[in-house]
């Protein structure tokens, strides 16, 4: 079907200029928007352009310009990734880069395929379903940096709440769909009018302690930074957290505080203080393997709870995959323990919540050494999760940015990065269980209908060829 003012394709014409302003137009809008909170509206705009690329003829031409805009997009925010891999973290950008090349590639299919009405109501679906599968779903599976994270500081004014971080990229990009299907004019005042809304939304004053109505948390949590430390810095550490918060009923500390099994001087260091504590170390499994764990240590100087981490990190020597996940039926009810990079996981966080969670704590290790940046991005994922289930959380980073989180998604408390030894406390309200947004319906739909669209382009595409004439 093709539409007056379309080219033979579906497609209207985009010529070199256009191309060049709209794909210089998506990497900036993109690094606006997550180096500044103020703009994170700006991923309107980034969208908005990937959605006009799809408009390309050529799909040679659309498979490599959202390429370079995938790649410029996400090196400069991921050179964390140099100083982890060195020259290998190329090959990983270029791979998540290729998922802004496969959105503009389908994008621009569904217009020659379906008509520009018909690929209007199915890009925001295949944008979700790319998004989902490229964070949750694959080996090198990585979910930082998509559409919702942006909104980490602006919340909760947006609707995530109930859209979850991937509903907000579907109602974005439906948006800008639906936006399409109008005359000029229209499209012009409609487009001004939802990026003048959303940035309004986006720098509305956050809603601290002061202005809304918290109730008294029934868990005081306190925890101290500490990054590869040595047994009697733990325990000296521990010595002047509670000195400092003696209110504290639950103590923490980060991922990997121990390379092996939690010292018995620890142990005896909780019962002998009567304190809660918890612990990420090693549980070894064999000579050469072990889980990942978070211990709770009860006052009797026990380990009482014990969770693995369930996504080990791609290269890194991680530890095994858990082999289950439970909820720790603590004396102020039931709380779920994810691992450091687990939190960026909704299919791992989702299940705490289905389990009945009423709070989330996150051991978490990030090496100093990986930068500020690497960081702030991490820091982005404990305000989307609270705000999507409605839980508070506290998550302690070994060398920053440690947080305790409202369920609102506000951060009420944060220790500072680089931060050796610095503490953190907070009030955790326990009183009602989480809940899954909207999008944990929506995106899996949005995998199986872009998996539908490509299953029957192959099949056009094949059916196609077999009806051109042979030719000697």
């Amino acid at each position: 079907m093709v539409e007056k003012g379309d080219g033979a394709d579906g497609n209207s014409s985009l010529n070199w200029k256009e191309i060049v302003l709209l794909a210089a137009s998506a990497v900036i809008s993109f690094q606006l928007a997550y180096f500044f909170s103020a703009l994170s509206s700006l991923i309107l705009v980034y969208l908005f352009c990937l959605f006009q690329l799809t408009r390309l003829r050529s799909g040679r031409h659309a498979f490599y310009t959202g390429l370079s805009i995938g790649f410029l997009a996400c090196a400069p925010q991921l050179t964390c990734f140099w100083s982890i891999f060195h020259a290998a973290a190329i090959p990983l950008w270029i791979m998540l880069a290729f998922w802004t090349a496969m959105f503009v590639t389908l994008g621009r299919l569904c217009r020659v395929h379906f008509g520009k009405r018909y690929a209007a109501l199915l890009i925001p679906f295949i944008w979700t379903g790319l998004e989902y599968f490229r964070s949750e779903l694959y080996y090198l599976r990585f979910s930082w940096l998509n559409a919702g994270y942006v909104f980490s500081d602006n919340l909760p004014w947006v609707p995530l709440k109930y859209l979850g971080v991937y509903g907000m990229g579907f109602f974005l990009m439906g948006l800008i769909s639906l936006t399409s299907l109008f005359n000029s004019k229209g499209r012009i005042l409609a487009g001004t009018l939802i990026l003048a809304a959303l940035g309004v939304l986006t720098n509305l004053p956050p809603l601290k302690s002061s202005y809304i109505n918290i109730p008294p948390g029934n868990l005081q949590v306190a925890g101290v930074q500490l990054e590869f430390p040595s047994e009697s810095v733990v325990i000296s550490c521990l010595d002047k957290l509670i000195k400092k918060y003696p209110e504290a009923q639950l103590l923490a500390l980060s991922e990997y505080t121990f390379d092996g099994p939690v010292p018995e001087k620890v142990k005896a260091w909780c019962r002998e203080h009567q304190r809660h504590l918890i612990i990420g170390a090693k549980d070894p499994v064999s000579n050469s393997q072990f889980f990942d764990t978070a211990f709770v240590i009860g006052p009797t100087g026990e380990i009482i709870f014990r969770q693995a981490k369930s996504v080990p990190i791609q290269f890194f020597k991680d530890g095994l995959p858990a082999t289950e996940q439970k909820l720790w039926e603590s004396p102020w009810g039931k709380i779920g323990i994810c691992i450091c990079y687990d939190l960026s996981y909704s299919r791992v966080t989702d299940q705490l919540i289905r389990l009945g969670a009423q709070a989330i704590i996150v051991p978490t290790m990030d090496i100093v050494d990986w930068g500020r940046h690497q960081h702030e991005l991490h820091a982005r994922v404990a305000p989307i999760r609270a705000a999507e289930y409605g839980v508070p959380i506290f998550r302690l980073a070994s060398s920053g940015i440690s947080q305790c989180v409202h369920q609102t998604g506000e951060v009420l408390e944060s220790a500072p990065f680089p931060g050796d030894e610095a503490m953190i406390s907070g009030s955790l309200d326990l009183k009602n269980p989480g809940k899954l947004p909207l999008d944990r319906i929506i995106a899996p739909l949005s995998v199986c209908v872009t998996g539908i669209v490509i299953i029957w382009l192959v099949f056009a595409t094949f059916s196609k060829n077999q009806k051109q004439p042979f030719r000697t």
